[in-house]
């Protein structure tokens, strides 16, 4: 059985501390976390030991190590872990600078540890089903993506202050999603952007409603647009087409009861928070790193995919304060 420790003991900790409970080829050894009361409450809940950073990647008992900490504190505790010889599962970004991301292969690859890279959304029911499809052949040849991804409200000013921006913090998930979907790297990137739902934000130096369009070598195409704010719930939806027709994925909804009288058509509003919207996709992401591990295969997302989302990432960041077409 798998020795799995969690560095973060907050909500996507948690999240992911339920998930391998429900696993028989492995279990949360230890949790570490800056407040000791949430590491405390996690380790009861899952049977681990508590023990502080350094402790928990040294730990016999641990084999891999999920980090759930904030962005700033990655870079320092991949290369301890990778070091210690331990798999690593990290959530996104792998760190907000594309050399240190680089810095950081280097390591990775120099201790020949498994390394995922945690964009969830690969792994949602609903767009993987899509995906399958497009690699089945169902439209041909892609033409346009389109990706839609809107928040139902601004996060915390204090947290925008040290995201990195929207591009890098919440785009950079549809980013990925490009890339996956187009099944080529693209080559040039245009992004716009407006502080639209809270002037703050943009006194913060960000924006909170961006629109970017990129463009592959062969001509394909992929829109995406994001927004802080969306008074309906949690806006998700991809739509591909191509030469043979369209495949979409819808949002989740609250249920899926519809009613009609003389003013319409009426459903539930979309699920209104990511940790119920994406919950599938959560325990499968996990799911897929604890069977590679137990298999001995490469897990996917690698540290390379976290890179290459972090460059487009920043690409539309020059891109949005330049005004330009920027070439990658």
């Amino acid at each position: 059985m798998i020795g799995i420790g969690i560095l973060g003991c907050g909500r996507i900790g948690q999240v992911h501390a339920r998930t391998l409970a429900g696993l028989s080829t492995a279990r949360v050894a230890a949790v570490s976390d800056a407040l000791p009361q949430a590491a405390q409450s996690l380790a009861d809940a899952t049977g681990a030991q508590v023990l502080d950073a350094q402790a928990l990647i040294e730990s016999k008992d641990v084999d891999a190590v999920i980090i759930g900490t904030p962005t700033s504190t990655h870079a320092e505790l991949i290369e301890a872990t990778a070091k210690a010889g331990k798999a690593i599962f990290c959530e996104k970004p792998v760190d907000l600078m594309a050399d240190r991301i680089r810095d950081l292969m280097k390591v990775v690859s120099d201790c020949g540890v498994p390394f995922m890279t945690a964009f969830n959304r690969r792994f949602d029911p609903n767009f993987s089903e899509l995906k399958r499809r497009l690699d089945d052949g169902a439209l041909g040849e892609v033409e346009i993506v389109t990706i839609l991804s809107r928040d139902p409200t601004p996060p915390p000013l204090s947290y925008i202050e040290t995201s990195g921006g929207l591009f890098r913090d919440m785009m950079i998930h549809d980013l990925d999603m490009a890339r996956f979907l187009l099944g080529e790297e693209p080559v040039q990137i245009h992004a716009v952007g407006s502080a639209l739902v809270d002037p703050e934000i943009g006194k913060a130096g960000d924006v909170d409603t961006a629109a970017v369009t990129m463009t592959t070598a062969s001509g394909k195409i992929c829109q995406i647009s994001n927004s802080r704010r969306a008074t309906y719930g949690y806006d998700q939806r991809i739509e591909v087409h191509g030469q043979k027709g369209m495949l979409r994925a819808a949002n989740q909804l609250d249920h899926t009861v519809e009613q009609a009288g003389e003013a319409g058509f009426a459903t539930a509003p979309a699920q209104h928070f990511f940790l119920e919207r994406y919950a599938a996709a959560y325990a499968a992401e996990m799911h897929h790193f604890v069977d590679a591990l137990t298999a001995g295969r490469s897990p996917v997302p690698t540290i390379e995919d976290g890179l290459k989302a972090q460059l487009l990432a920043d690409a539309a960041t020059e891109s949005w304060k330049s005004g330009t077409i920027i070439q990658l």
